[in-house]
Parts: structure tokens; sequence; C-alpha cells
């Protein structure tokens, strides 16, 4: 009788306990991302794309705000680009669904487009969308809408290509 009062009060604890840093007044995570849309070149035409992203973040989050760094690799058919961001979310405090509203910063760092290799330019992007809190295991997910613009990725014969991609992405998060 004692071991299965011993095993309930066990599992009673740790269904109460939920996350280690349930607490604390922010939690750090870390997460993957995956998204598609289209992308669109802009040079002396305009060219349209379907294309995909693929990322990493590291970041903090605190009751109304969340940050985080972020990698994106953008590919769209044969246009491949690495891009680093800095993210600010503002987020409505609400219980199992968050929306939010969120702008990046950052720079694309690499990449190519057949023989051509990606300039540092600068990169900008807006984010929308909501996070689903799962109770009791550390992950949320977010679904959101982004567009990013990135200035002067490809050195063109006399013009730049600058780059503005919009997708629909689903990120992962695990929270410390």
């Amino acid at each position: 009788m004692k071991l299965k009062s011993l095993a309930a009060v066990a599992v009673v604890s740790a269904m109460a306990a939920g996350n280690a840093n349930a607490n604390l007044l922010f939690d750090i995570y870390a997460g993957a991302t995956a998204g598609f849309g289209g992308a669109t070149w802009f040079a002396d035409e305009h060219e349209s794309y379907t294309a995909q992203s693929y990322g990493a973040v590291l970041g903090i989050d605190i009751p109304f705000v969340r940050g985080e760094l972020e990698y994106n690799y953008l590919t769209s058919d044969d246009a491949k680009v690495h891009v680093v961001m800095a993210n600010v979310y503002a987020k409505m405090p609400m219980p199992l669904v968050k929306p939010y509203l969120g702008a990046g910063i950052g720079m694309t760092v690499g990449g190519d487009y057949g023989d051509l290799d990606a300039e540092n330019g600068m990169a900008y992007q807006g984010m929308l969308g909501v996070t689903f809190d799962l109770p009791i295991v550390p992950f949320n997910i977010d679904v959101e809408g982004r567009a990013l613009y990135a200035n002067h990725v490809f050195k063109l014969p006399g013009d730049y290509a600058n780059l503005v991609q919009y997708d629909a992405r689903v990120k992962l998060r695990y929270v410390f």
C-alpha cells in the first residue's frame, strides 16, 4: 500500500511541477523553423519563384516580449541565401494561445545564384502569428506569416538583385 501511495504522490508532483522554469520571470529557448511560400527577385526585371525556408533560433521569452537570434536558410529554384537576424516580438499574455507581432533586422551572410556569390546586405522582416503553449511539456509551437526584404543580395552587371520572401512558417521551440 505504501508503494502505491508513494507512486501516486510522485506522479501528481511531477504533473504539478510542469516546466522547471515555471517560477522564473523569463524562459530561455532553442528551436527550429520550416516555411513555404514565394520569393521575388527585384533587379532589371521582377522574377517570382516558390521558396522554402529553414532555420534555427535561440531566444528569451518574458511575459509581454520575446527576443531571439535567428539563422535562416532561404532557397528558391537556383538561389540560396543565408540570413542572420535579431528579432523582437510583442505578444498577448493569454493562457494557451498567444497572438504576437514581430520585427527583425539582420543581414545576408552568404549564398549563391548560379555562378554569383551573395553579398553581405541588410535584411528586414515582419512577422504575425500565434504561439500554442503546450501544457506540461516544455515545447511551444509558433505558426506565423512572415515577409523578409534583403537589400543588395547579388551583384549583377550594372545593378543589384534585392529579395522579398514571404512564407507561412512553423517554429518548434524547446523551453529550457
